[in-house]
């Protein structure tokens, strides 16, 4: 396979273009060409799409020896071949590409924040930001200052310098001969592969979005181009679906919300806690109505279909084991899950009874003299389990 010329190297704007090919893989699958306007995956940037004489490029890969490999949906054959470029999607990632050289020049100039990764996805792109916390305060400065760099149209450019020349970059270039470097009018100077857009309005809106921990640093979630007039229209028409929910102006929407967010919170605490009173007044009322079993104690088992063996359960099976000679299983079908309480005055200790029978089983779990939960590998197992505990 031989070297590519690569046309948007020169000419990110070219949609379609002329090449011979090279090779074809035995398959037709993977195509070599001359040359080509079709970008492989490389940088953070995702690959071009497209046609080769009409057949759908998937994938473009970057070769060891310098060539790009087309990798195509049914097979190709040789001789001369015309590639046209998914242009909506170039672009895209043009204005996505852009504006990340803007940003993180901007995150350097204004707080030191250096970029140290970039990923650049379909719906979304990122920076990696080598800082340990970047505040709201930083993102909206820093997304002022960007988008008034794409209200000036500050050109950008491409040329071609040696590496031992090139002075003024944003990050030193770990190659050497000759460098690509994009630059923006009085902004950025960076040595880069990718595909750009002509000047700064062509971006169009930046918008900063979600931040996260990651590592030592932070990454940062931008929008730009497109991107961001859809993602502004989707949020803005949830934001008025919520409005009128609440039957308010925009603007309220998130001091309602939060105001209704707590008093779910604490709806739920009185919830649970009327529930754990309920659960032990239940308790006692199960014991009393409960006959004595030939063991000479009070035993109650409660079956459920489904569902934790949460707090609730648990208060209801202390309230009953309150009691004296009573003992409580409780067992859920899905996930199978078995607990056990006693009473102190049984002799029992629930945590050495369940145990082993537990790990007979399958199971898992233990407990303490007066209580034991654990969980099991299959439904039949509980009745197995209730049976071994003699109870």
């Amino acid at each position: 396979m031989g070297v590519t010329a690569r046309l948007y190297y020169t000419d990110s704007y070219l949609k379609q273009f002329d090449a011979g090919v090279v090779s074809v893989s035995e398959d037709g699958l993977r195509a070599v060409l001359d040359r080509t306007a079709f970008y492989p995956a490389s940088g953070g940037q995702l690959h071009d799409l497209g046609t080769l004489d009409g057949i759908r490029v998937i994938e473009v890969v970057e070769g060891e020896d310098g060539s790009i490999v087309h990798v195509l949906e049914t097979p190709l054959a040789g001789g001369r071949v015309t590639g046209e470029i998914d242009w909506e999607r170039r672009f895209d990632f043009m204005q996505q590409h852009s504006g990340q050289h803007l940003l993180s020049a901007v995150f350097e100039a204004m707080y030191g924040f250096k970029t140290v990764s970039v990923h650049m996805g379909e719906t979304s792109s990122t920076v990696e930001l080598e800082t340990a916390a970047v505040t709201r305060d930083h993102l909206r400065a820093v997304e002022e200052s960007a988008n008034r760099a794409v209200f000036e149209n500050r050109p950008i450019t491409v040329g071609f310098e040696d590496a031992a020349e090139a002075a003024g970059l944003r990050k030193a270039a770990e190659r050497t001969g000759d460098l690509r470097i994009v630059s923006i009018d009085g902004c950025d100077r960076s040595a880069c592969g990718g595909t750009h857009v002509r000047a700064t309005g062509e971006i169009g809106p930046v918008v900063l979005r979600r931040l996260d921990k990651i590592r030592a640093n932070v990454r940062v979630e931008f929008l730009c181009g497109r991107r961001a007039m859809r993602r502004a229209r989707l949020d803005y028409e949830a934001l008025d679906a919520a409005a009128r929910v609440f039957n308010a102006q925009l603007d309220d929407v998130p001091a309602l919300a939060a105001s209704v967010a707590g008093q779910v919170k604490e709806a739920g605490k009185e919830r649970r806690k009327l529930g754990l009173e309920l659960a032990g007044l239940r308790g006692r009322q199960l014991w009393e109505s409960q006959a004595v079993s030939p063991t000479g104690r009070r035993v109650y088992i409660d079956e459920r279909a489904s569902g934790a063996l949460d707090d609730e359960v648990r208060a209801l099976a202390l309230s009953f084991t309150a009691q004296p000679g009573a003992a409580y299983i409780a067992t859920s079908l899905d996930p199978p899950a078995a607990l056990l309480a006693v009473s102190e005055d049984t002799g029992l200790h629930a945590g050495n009874l369940m145990k082993p029978l537990l790990s007979e089983l399958g199971g898992r779990g233990g407990g303490n003299n007066r209580t034991a939960q654990g969980s099991l590998p299959a439904k039949d197992a509980l009745a197995a389990l209730i049976a071994k505990l003699g109870l």
